[in-house]
Protein backbone atom coordinates (compact mmCIF):
# COMPACT_ATOMS: atom_id res chain seq x y z
CA UNK A 1 0.00 0.00 0.00
CA UNK A 2 0.92 3.63 -0.54
CA UNK A 3 2.02 5.37 2.84
CA UNK A 4 2.85 9.06 3.86
CA UNK A 5 5.69 10.91 2.56
CA UNK A 6 8.31 11.03 4.99
CA UNK A 7 9.38 13.57 7.15
CA UNK A 8 12.08 15.13 4.55
CA UNK A 9 14.81 17.94 4.07
CA UNK A 10 15.66 20.07 7.09
CA UNK A 11 16.18 23.99 6.55
CA UNK A 12 20.13 24.25 5.94
CA UNK A 13 19.99 23.05 2.24
CA UNK A 14 21.24 26.11 -0.24
CA UNK A 15 22.29 24.28 -2.85
CA UNK A 16 19.65 22.53 -5.55
CA UNK A 17 16.46 21.73 -3.80
CA UNK A 18 16.80 18.41 -5.31
CA UNK A 19 20.70 17.67 -4.49
CA UNK A 20 20.75 16.07 -1.18
CA UNK A 21 16.91 14.71 -1.10
CA UNK A 22 15.72 12.64 0.60
CA UNK A 23 14.42 9.05 -0.46
CA UNK A 24 11.05 7.87 0.55
CA UNK A 25 10.32 4.36 1.15
CA UNK A 26 9.90 1.97 -2.20
CA UNK A 27 6.01 1.86 -3.06
CA UNK A 28 3.93 0.22 -5.73
CA UNK A 29 1.55 2.63 -7.84
CA UNK A 30 -1.86 3.05 -5.83
CA UNK A 31 -4.82 3.72 -8.35
CA UNK A 32 -7.03 6.52 -7.23
CA UNK A 33 -10.02 6.09 -6.16
CA UNK A 34 -11.82 8.68 -8.49
CA UNK A 35 -14.22 8.17 -11.19
CA UNK A 36 -12.26 8.77 -15.15
CA UNK A 37 -13.84 8.10 -18.58
CA UNK A 38 -12.90 4.74 -20.18
CA UNK A 39 -9.31 4.69 -21.14
CA UNK A 40 -7.70 7.15 -18.32
CA UNK A 41 -6.30 5.94 -14.91
CA UNK A 42 -5.96 8.25 -12.01
CA UNK A 43 -3.11 6.88 -9.55
CA UNK A 44 -1.94 8.58 -6.44
CA UNK A 45 1.82 9.93 -6.76
CA UNK A 46 1.90 11.12 -2.93
CA UNK A 47 0.11 11.77 0.10
CA UNK A 48 -0.60 13.01 3.35
CA UNK A 49 1.30 16.34 2.24
CA UNK A 50 -1.15 18.71 3.83
CA UNK A 51 -2.85 21.77 2.58
CA UNK A 52 -1.39 21.43 -0.90
CA UNK A 53 -2.79 24.79 -2.81
CA UNK A 54 -1.32 25.20 -6.41
CA UNK A 55 1.24 23.07 -8.52
CA UNK A 56 3.14 23.05 -11.43
CA UNK A 57 5.59 20.45 -12.70
CA UNK A 58 8.91 21.05 -14.46
CA UNK A 59 10.47 19.32 -17.45
CA UNK A 60 11.80 16.30 -15.85
CA UNK A 61 8.09 15.86 -13.91
CA UNK A 62 8.91 16.69 -10.96
CA UNK A 63 6.36 18.39 -9.19
CA UNK A 64 6.49 21.59 -7.28
CA UNK A 65 3.96 22.08 -4.45
CA UNK A 66 2.54 25.28 -2.28
CA UNK A 67 1.47 24.55 0.33
CA UNK A 68 -1.73 26.87 2.89
CA UNK A 69 0.06 25.67 6.14
CA UNK A 70 3.95 25.10 6.40
CA UNK A 71 4.64 21.48 7.09
CA UNK A 72 7.36 20.74 9.41
CA UNK A 73 8.22 24.65 8.64
CA UNK A 74 8.11 24.42 5.06
CA UNK A 75 5.40 25.82 2.57
CA UNK A 76 7.16 24.40 -0.81
CA UNK A 77 7.58 20.38 -1.74
CA UNK A 78 9.86 19.42 -4.43
CA UNK A 79 8.40 15.67 -5.24
CA UNK A 80 10.48 13.51 -7.73
CA UNK A 81 10.11 10.44 -9.39
CA UNK A 82 13.38 9.70 -10.26
CA UNK A 83 13.56 6.00 -12.05
CA UNK A 84 10.32 6.90 -13.89
CA UNK A 85 8.04 4.04 -12.17
CA UNK A 86 4.70 6.67 -11.51
CA UNK A 87 5.87 7.22 -7.39
CA UNK A 88 7.78 9.47 -5.37
CA UNK A 89 10.79 8.17 -4.66
CA UNK A 90 12.95 11.68 -3.71
CA UNK A 91 11.16 14.72 -1.54
CA UNK A 92 12.53 18.43 -0.74
CA UNK A 93 10.90 21.26 1.18
CA UNK A 94 12.36 24.68 1.43
CA UNK A 95 10.62 27.92 1.89
CA UNK A 96 9.57 29.11 5.59
CA UNK A 97 6.04 31.17 4.26
CA UNK A 98 2.58 29.70 3.86
CA UNK A 99 0.81 30.53 0.16
CA UNK A 100 -0.89 29.72 -2.82
CA UNK A 101 0.39 30.57 -5.89
CA UNK A 102 3.49 28.73 -7.56
CA UNK A 103 4.10 28.49 -11.48
CA UNK A 104 7.58 27.66 -13.85
CA UNK A 105 8.72 29.99 -15.89
CA UNK A 106 11.64 30.10 -18.03
CA UNK A 107 14.53 29.75 -15.46
CA UNK A 108 12.99 30.41 -12.64
CA UNK A 109 10.44 29.11 -9.76
CA UNK A 110 7.62 32.00 -8.70
CA UNK A 111 5.79 31.09 -5.79
CA UNK A 112 3.83 33.60 -3.27
CA UNK A 113 2.76 33.97 0.22
CA UNK A 114 -0.71 35.95 0.83
CA UNK A 115 1.78 38.83 0.83
CA UNK A 116 4.81 38.66 -1.15
CA UNK A 117 5.61 37.15 -4.76
CA UNK A 118 9.28 35.13 -4.58
CA UNK A 119 11.34 33.39 -7.00
CA UNK A 120 13.89 31.20 -7.49
CA UNK A 121 16.49 30.58 -9.48
CA UNK A 122 16.70 26.84 -11.11
CA UNK A 123 19.52 25.09 -13.07
CA UNK A 124 19.64 23.23 -16.30
CA UNK A 125 17.40 20.38 -14.59
CA UNK A 126 14.83 23.29 -13.34
CA UNK A 127 15.86 22.40 -10.01
CA UNK A 128 15.72 25.59 -7.53
CA UNK A 129 19.61 26.21 -7.02
CA UNK A 130 19.54 28.58 -3.77
CA UNK A 131 16.81 27.44 -1.63
CA UNK A 132 17.56 29.85 1.13
CA UNK A 133 17.78 32.88 -0.60
CA UNK A 134 14.90 33.71 -2.91
CA UNK A 135 14.72 37.35 -4.58
CA UNK A 136 11.73 39.27 -4.17
CA UNK A 137 9.73 40.00 -7.23
CA UNK A 138 6.53 41.84 -5.47
CA UNK A 139 5.45 43.14 -1.82
CA UNK A 140 2.93 44.72 0.12
CA UNK A 141 -0.11 43.15 -1.26
CA UNK A 142 -3.17 43.30 0.45
CA UNK A 143 -3.75 40.73 3.38
CA UNK A 144 -6.40 39.55 5.07
CA UNK A 145 -7.99 36.70 7.20
CA UNK A 146 -10.50 35.90 4.50
CA UNK A 147 -9.36 34.89 0.92
CA UNK A 148 -5.78 35.83 1.32
CA UNK A 149 -4.52 33.35 -1.55
CA UNK A 150 -2.59 35.32 -4.08
CA UNK A 151 -2.25 33.13 -7.84
CA UNK A 152 0.27 33.54 -10.53
CA UNK A 153 -0.16 33.29 -14.15
CA UNK A 154 3.46 35.07 -16.85
CA UNK A 155 2.47 35.88 -20.21
CA UNK A 156 5.09 34.97 -23.04
CA UNK A 157 6.04 39.04 -22.52
CA UNK A 158 6.93 38.24 -18.80
CA UNK A 159 4.15 40.16 -17.48
CA UNK A 160 3.49 38.89 -13.98
CA UNK A 161 0.04 38.99 -13.11
CA UNK A 162 -1.41 38.58 -9.65
CA UNK A 163 -5.19 38.01 -8.20
CA UNK A 164 -6.07 40.01 -5.48
CA UNK A 165 -9.64 38.49 -3.72
CA UNK A 166 -11.50 40.50 -1.68
CA UNK A 167 -11.77 40.23 1.92
CA UNK A 168 -15.32 41.32 1.98
CA UNK A 169 -17.81 39.56 0.33
CA UNK A 170 -20.44 42.59 -0.99
CA UNK A 171 -18.39 45.68 0.95
CA UNK A 172 -21.70 46.68 1.80
CA UNK A 173 -19.88 48.01 5.46
CA UNK A 174 -17.08 49.72 3.47
CA UNK A 175 -18.83 51.19 1.37
CA UNK A 176 -19.97 55.18 3.15
CA UNK A 177 -22.27 56.37 0.04
CA UNK A 178 -23.97 53.50 -0.76
CA UNK A 179 -22.93 53.91 -4.57
CA UNK A 180 -19.02 53.15 -4.51
CA UNK A 181 -16.74 50.35 -2.97
CA UNK A 182 -13.51 51.72 -1.53
CA UNK A 183 -12.15 48.40 -1.52
CA UNK A 184 -11.19 48.29 -5.41
CA UNK A 185 -7.98 50.64 -5.55
CA UNK A 186 -6.18 47.64 -3.86
CA UNK A 187 -8.35 43.98 -3.79
CA UNK A 188 -10.94 42.44 -5.91
CA UNK A 189 -9.01 42.49 -9.09
CA UNK A 190 -6.09 41.38 -11.01
CA UNK A 191 -2.55 43.39 -11.15
CA UNK A 192 0.46 43.32 -13.94
CA UNK A 193 4.04 43.52 -12.88
CA UNK A 194 7.47 42.57 -14.49
CA UNK A 195 8.45 39.28 -14.08
CA UNK A 196 11.96 40.24 -13.95
CA UNK A 197 11.69 43.17 -11.69
CA UNK A 198 12.59 43.13 -8.12
CA UNK A 199 10.84 44.80 -5.22
CA UNK A 200 8.01 45.91 -6.77
CA UNK A 201 4.64 47.32 -5.55
CA UNK A 202 1.24 48.31 -5.83
CA UNK A 203 2.92 51.63 -7.16
CA UNK A 204 4.83 49.62 -9.81
CA UNK A 205 1.66 47.90 -10.79
CA UNK A 206 -1.14 48.15 -14.11
CA UNK A 207 -4.49 47.30 -12.45
CA UNK A 208 -5.13 45.49 -15.42
CA UNK A 209 -8.54 44.35 -14.10
CA UNK A 210 -11.06 45.10 -11.66
CA UNK A 211 -14.61 44.02 -10.43
CA UNK A 212 -13.41 40.56 -9.85
CA UNK A 213 -14.76 39.55 -5.49
CA UNK A 214 -12.49 36.58 -5.88
CA UNK A 215 -9.83 34.83 -8.19
CA UNK A 216 -8.18 31.40 -8.06
CA UNK A 217 -8.13 30.26 -10.80
CA UNK A 218 -6.46 32.27 -13.88
CA UNK A 219 -4.38 31.02 -16.87
CA UNK A 220 -2.80 32.76 -19.90
CA UNK A 221 -4.33 31.08 -23.26
CA UNK A 222 -1.58 30.46 -25.56
CA UNK A 223 -3.75 29.36 -28.16
CA UNK A 224 -5.86 32.98 -27.99
CA UNK A 225 -3.02 34.81 -26.37
CA UNK A 226 -5.14 35.71 -24.09
CA UNK A 227 -6.01 36.00 -20.24
CA UNK A 228 -8.45 34.13 -18.57
CA UNK A 229 -10.13 34.13 -15.02
CA UNK A 230 -12.99 32.34 -13.14
CA UNK A 231 -14.69 34.22 -10.29
CA UNK A 232 -15.70 32.87 -6.93
CA UNK A 233 -19.51 34.42 -6.38
CA UNK A 234 -20.59 36.39 -3.14
CA UNK A 235 -23.07 34.93 -0.90
CA UNK A 236 -25.55 35.48 1.98
CA UNK A 237 -28.67 36.85 -0.04
CA UNK A 238 -31.07 35.76 2.19
CA UNK A 239 -29.16 36.38 5.27
CA UNK A 240 -28.98 40.23 5.13
CA UNK A 241 -31.85 41.15 2.54
CA UNK A 242 -34.64 38.44 3.81
CA UNK A 243 -37.16 41.09 2.19
CA UNK A 244 -35.81 39.90 -1.38
CA UNK A 245 -34.34 36.53 -1.21
CA UNK A 246 -34.58 33.25 0.40
CA UNK A 247 -32.29 30.64 1.42
CA UNK A 248 -33.06 28.31 -1.70
CA UNK A 249 -32.02 32.04 -3.55
CA UNK A 250 -28.94 31.66 -1.75
CA UNK A 251 -28.02 28.34 -2.73
CA UNK A 252 -28.68 28.79 -6.33
CA UNK A 253 -26.95 31.70 -6.71
CA UNK A 254 -24.79 34.15 -8.22
CA UNK A 255 -23.09 31.98 -10.55
CA UNK A 256 -19.28 31.26 -11.11
CA UNK A 257 -18.50 33.29 -13.93
CA UNK A 258 -15.20 32.32 -16.42
CA UNK A 259 -13.87 35.71 -17.97
CA UNK A 260 -11.49 36.28 -21.02
CA UNK A 261 -9.73 39.55 -19.81
CA UNK A 262 -8.21 42.90 -21.24
CA UNK A 263 -6.38 45.23 -20.10
CA UNK A 264 -8.96 47.59 -18.17
CA UNK A 265 -11.63 45.00 -17.93
CA UNK A 266 -14.38 45.39 -15.30
CA UNK A 267 -16.42 42.29 -14.13
CA UNK A 268 -18.81 44.43 -11.83
CA UNK A 269 -18.15 43.55 -7.98
CA UNK A 270 -19.76 44.47 -6.10
CA UNK A 271 -22.43 46.53 -7.74
CA UNK A 272 -23.41 43.64 -9.90
CA UNK A 273 -23.81 39.46 -9.87
CA UNK A 274 -24.60 36.95 -12.72
CA UNK A 275 -28.13 34.75 -13.14
CA UNK A 276 -26.57 31.98 -14.58
CA UNK A 277 -30.32 30.65 -15.36
CA UNK A 278 -31.43 34.03 -17.01
CA UNK A 279 -28.23 34.88 -18.61
CA UNK A 280 -28.23 38.36 -17.26
CA UNK A 281 -26.31 40.81 -15.12
CA UNK A 282 -28.68 41.55 -11.93
CA UNK A 283 -28.14 44.90 -9.61
CA UNK A 284 -26.44 43.89 -6.11
CA UNK A 285 -29.08 44.52 -3.16
CA UNK A 286 -26.47 46.58 -1.62
CA UNK A 287 -26.33 48.92 -4.11
CA UNK A 288 -30.02 48.93 -5.15
CA UNK A 289 -30.78 45.32 -6.47
CA UNK A 290 -34.03 43.59 -5.28
CA UNK A 291 -32.95 39.96 -7.20
CA UNK A 292 -35.25 41.54 -10.53
CA UNK A 293 -33.16 44.49 -11.52
CA UNK A 294 -31.11 44.97 -14.35
CA UNK A 295 -27.37 45.58 -13.69
CA UNK A 296 -25.38 47.85 -15.61
CA UNK A 297 -24.55 46.90 -19.46
CA UNK A 298 -21.26 48.41 -18.96
CA UNK A 299 -19.85 45.22 -17.15
CA UNK A 300 -18.10 42.58 -18.29
CA UNK A 301 -20.56 39.87 -19.57
CA UNK A 302 -18.65 36.39 -18.67
CA UNK A 303 -18.15 33.69 -21.63
CA UNK A 304 -19.53 31.09 -19.04
CA UNK A 305 -21.28 30.67 -16.15
CA UNK A 306 -21.21 27.65 -13.61
CA UNK A 307 -24.01 26.77 -10.60
CA UNK A 308 -22.78 28.41 -7.32
CA UNK A 309 -20.56 27.68 -5.22
CA UNK A 310 -18.52 25.95 -6.74
CA UNK A 311 -15.72 26.91 -5.89
CA UNK A 312 -12.84 27.19 -9.14
CA UNK A 313 -9.34 26.86 -7.39
CA UNK A 314 -7.70 26.21 -10.59
CA UNK A 315 -7.44 26.56 -14.22
CA UNK A 316 -5.68 25.34 -17.01
CA UNK A 317 -5.68 24.93 -20.52
CA UNK A 318 -4.70 21.58 -22.35
CA UNK A 319 -1.79 21.85 -24.71
CA UNK A 320 -0.77 17.92 -24.39
CA UNK A 321 -0.40 15.81 -27.08
CA UNK A 322 -1.36 12.77 -24.60
CA UNK A 323 -5.26 13.02 -24.17
CA UNK A 324 -7.69 12.58 -26.76
CA UNK A 325 -8.01 15.35 -29.65
CA UNK A 326 -11.30 16.69 -27.82
CA UNK A 327 -9.07 18.14 -24.93
CA UNK A 328 -6.88 20.24 -26.78
CA UNK A 329 -6.92 23.77 -25.93
CA UNK A 330 -9.34 23.36 -23.89
CA UNK A 331 -10.07 24.48 -20.34
CA UNK A 332 -10.06 22.10 -16.81
CA UNK A 333 -10.95 23.17 -13.95
CA UNK A 334 -10.44 22.38 -10.34
CA UNK A 335 -13.73 22.85 -8.43
CA UNK A 336 -12.88 22.97 -4.62
CA UNK A 337 -16.48 23.17 -3.35
CA UNK A 338 -20.16 22.06 -4.17
CA UNK A 339 -23.29 22.95 -5.40
CA UNK A 340 -25.54 22.26 -2.61
CA UNK A 341 -28.88 21.87 -4.98
CA UNK A 342 -27.05 20.10 -7.40
CA UNK A 343 -25.15 18.13 -5.49
CA UNK A 344 -22.18 17.97 -7.93
CA UNK A 345 -18.90 19.32 -7.11
CA UNK A 346 -15.36 18.09 -5.31
CA UNK A 347 -14.26 17.86 -8.95
CA UNK A 348 -12.25 18.33 -11.98
CA UNK A 349 -14.50 20.04 -15.15
CA UNK A 350 -14.00 20.22 -18.67
CA UNK A 351 -14.75 23.13 -20.94
CA UNK A 352 -13.75 22.35 -25.20
CA UNK A 353 -12.70 25.44 -26.78
CA UNK A 354 -12.29 26.47 -30.36
CA UNK A 355 -10.37 29.67 -31.62
CA UNK A 356 -10.21 31.17 -28.03
CA UNK A 357 -13.73 30.65 -27.04
CA UNK A 358 -15.85 27.64 -25.34
CA UNK A 359 -17.75 25.30 -28.02
CA UNK A 360 -20.11 23.18 -25.86
CA UNK A 361 -21.04 22.65 -22.49
CA UNK A 362 -18.86 21.81 -19.16
CA UNK A 363 -18.67 18.81 -18.48
CA UNK A 364 -17.42 16.71 -15.57
CA UNK A 365 -13.69 14.90 -15.86
CA UNK A 366 -12.96 13.42 -12.89
CA UNK A 367 -14.97 12.74 -9.97
CA UNK A 368 -15.56 11.30 -6.80
CA UNK A 369 -12.51 13.33 -4.86
CA UNK A 370 -15.25 13.90 -1.51
CA UNK A 371 -15.55 9.89 -0.86
CA UNK A 372 -18.90 10.82 -0.04
CA UNK A 373 -22.34 10.64 -1.65
CA UNK A 374 -22.80 14.58 -2.35
CA UNK A 375 -26.84 13.86 -2.11
CA UNK A 376 -27.02 11.91 0.74
CA UNK A 377 -23.74 12.80 2.74
CA UNK A 378 -22.66 10.78 5.52
CA UNK A 379 -19.77 13.20 7.33
CA UNK A 380 -17.54 15.81 5.22
CA UNK A 381 -15.91 15.50 1.81
CA UNK A 382 -12.41 13.61 2.32
CA UNK A 383 -10.48 15.55 -0.27
CA UNK A 384 -10.93 18.56 -2.46
CA UNK A 385 -9.40 19.42 -5.97
CA UNK A 386 -7.34 22.82 -5.60
CA UNK A 387 -4.71 22.94 -7.41
CA UNK A 388 -3.92 21.72 -11.59
CA UNK A 389 -0.66 21.08 -13.82
CA UNK A 390 0.17 19.51 -17.21
CA UNK A 391 3.58 16.96 -16.57
CA UNK A 392 5.63 17.24 -19.72
CA UNK A 393 4.01 13.85 -20.70
CA UNK A 394 0.88 15.48 -21.02
CA UNK A 395 -0.59 14.05 -18.10
CA UNK A 396 -2.67 15.88 -15.79
CA UNK A 397 -2.19 16.48 -12.31
CA UNK A 398 -4.52 17.78 -9.48
CA UNK A 399 -3.96 18.57 -5.73
CA UNK A 400 -6.14 18.07 -2.72
CA UNK A 401 -5.59 20.69 -0.18
CA UNK A 402 -7.66 18.51 2.36
CA UNK A 403 -5.38 15.40 3.21
CA UNK A 404 -2.62 16.61 0.85
CA UNK A 405 -2.98 13.98 -1.65
CA UNK A 406 -1.89 14.67 -5.55
CA UNK A 407 -2.97 12.49 -8.42
CA UNK A 408 -1.88 11.98 -11.32
CA UNK A 409 -4.40 11.04 -14.79
CA UNK A 410 -2.84 9.52 -17.76
CA UNK A 411 -4.80 8.53 -20.95
CA UNK A 412 -4.09 4.80 -22.60
CA UNK A 413 -6.87 4.59 -24.67
CA UNK A 414 -7.55 5.57 -28.52
CA UNK A 415 -7.20 9.12 -29.13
Amino acid sequence: MYKSLKKIITAGVITSACFGCQPTAKQSVKIAPIKVDSGFTATIVADSLGAARHISVNKRGDIYVKLAHLKDGKGIYCLSDTDGDGVIDQTTAFGDYPGTGILINGDYLYASSNTTVYRYKLDQNQHVIDTLHPEIIVKGLVERAVDGAKPLVIDPQQNLYVAVASYSDACANESKDGKSCPLLDSVAGIWQFSANKQNQSYADAIHYATGLKGVMGFAWNDSSQALFALQHGRGAFHEKYPQYFDAAYSANYPAETFYELTKGADAGWPYIYYDQDQHKKLQAPEFGGDGKREGDAKYLDPIMAFPAHLGPNALLFYTGDMFPEKYKNGAFIAFHSQSSTLHKGFCVAFVPFKDGRPSGDWEIFADGFAGIDLAKPEGPAQHKPCGLAQGPDGALYVSDDMQGTIYKITYHGKS
